[in-house]
């Protein structure tokens, strides 16, 4: 009995080293997806109160996204910590979940207006009937050259259709997505291994440590 709790205890002190390292990655990858959320609402307020209502959630799916995975993954390491066989099963549970959120908030991620050198959704009179337009004008984001506009001609549509980018965002980011199809799908199965890798981890540690104590018994 006691040389099969040797033998268990190098795996055991294995598989917790591996854990923490993989839950200390999972937090960064919240922190990322909290620092995007941010900036998104930050930055693409204005923009895309544009689009349909369903999609302006999209800031909040990555702040609410990464504030969880942050939290999960410093649960996930006191879990490992504390060798606790149920903390760990829920830290596995949780990993099976979040996966599906993950893919919610990476599409939620692409941010694009500048890189693709577009404005408004259809074109660029999108933004003459909303709000911001009254009491702002077109976006200065949205010139073909920063140095060449100014306040006074994004405020007319007129003379801001000769200085700002004509295409809009939503046929550029659709064109886009299709192109990069096949990276967005590696991306996306990246995710999903990775979740399991943390699933199959604190599952092993979690039985291993429970084996451990019954023996102990």
């Amino acid at each position: 009995m006691a040389s099969r709790r040797m033998e268990t205890k190098p795996v055991i002190t294995c598989l917790k080293t591996l854990l923490i390292i993989y839950s200390f990655v999972f937090w960064i990858t919240g922190v990322i997806l909290l620092a995007v959320g941010v900036w998104g609402k930050l930055t693409l307020g204005t923009y895309i109160s544009l689009i349909a209502e369903n999609s302006t959630n999209a800031p909040y799916v990555l702040i609410g996204t990464g504030t969880t995975i942050i939290v999960f993954g410093l649960f996930g390491c006191f879990a490992t910590c504390r060798g606790s066989p149920w903390m760990l099963k829920l830290y596995a549970m949780f990993l099976s979940l979040v996966f599906l959120a993950e893919l919610v908030a990476g599409i939620s991620g692409f941010v694009f207006r500048h890189e693709l050198s577009c404005c408004g959704v259809q074109n660029y009179t999108n933004w003459s009937t909303s709000h911001y337009f009254y009491e702002h004008g077109i976006p200065p984001s949205c010139c073909m050259n920063a140095s060449d506009c100014n306040p006074s001609d994004l405020a007319n549509i007129t003379i801001a259709a000769t200085k700002i980018n004509q295409k809009g965002c939503y046929d550029l980011m659709t064109n886009f997505m299709e192109t990069n199809m096949g990276i967005i799908a590696g991306v996306a199965f990246g995710i999903a291994f990775s979740q399991l890798i943390g699933m199959l981890l604190a599952c092993c540690l979690s039985r291993f440590i429970t084996a451990n104590q019954y023996e102990m018994v």
